[in-house]
């Protein structure tokens, strides 16, 4: 097993880990075309890792960046993770949590955040057994912008 930060070559990789999004998250919609997946991937503020088992992607997650305006250092907020269900329940998930945290320090984070519904029992299940420093329970508002 490796963990590798993806770069702006990575495209191939970063769609395979995308398809395994939409397994893992039950997700039909379809995917943006290269041009925007490589702007993407080339964006500053914007980081893919992935997992892979015998050179083969088999989970990873995204993070965006988000600048404060309290303090110098920037918050990773880990967008969404996932690993492939053959690969689920071998400690995949966590040493790549635990890896991309050591990243974020290195990189002089002032932290980082996922969120989880609290109606999805496996990912807050997941969360719980990783090294996390506080949990918190919110309410997610969404404003749909397509009307």
């Amino acid at each position: 097993m490796e963990i590798e930060k993806l770069n702006s070559d990575s495209l191939t990789d970063f769609k395979s880990l995308i398809e395994i999004f939409k397994e893992v998250f039950e997700n039909d919609e379809p995917v943006a075309n290269n041009e925007q997946l490589e702007k993407l991937l080339s964006n500053p503020d914007f980081f893919a890792f992935v997992i892979k088992v015998n050179s083969k992607v088999v989970g990873g997650l995204t993070i965006y960046i988000l600048h404060r305006y309290y303090g110098t250092k920037s918050t990773a907020y880990i967008y969404d993770v996932g690993v492939s269900p053959n690969f689920q329940r071998q400690g995949l998930g966590k040493a790549l949590i635990a890896e991309v945290c050591n990243f974020c320090k290195q990189n002089n984070f002032e932290d980082a955040y996922v969120a989880a519904e609290s109606d999805d029992i496996e990912a807050v299940e997941f969360y719980r057994k990783t090294k996390f420093s506080s949990e918190l329970n919110a309410t997610h508002f969404t404003y749909d912008l397509s009307n």
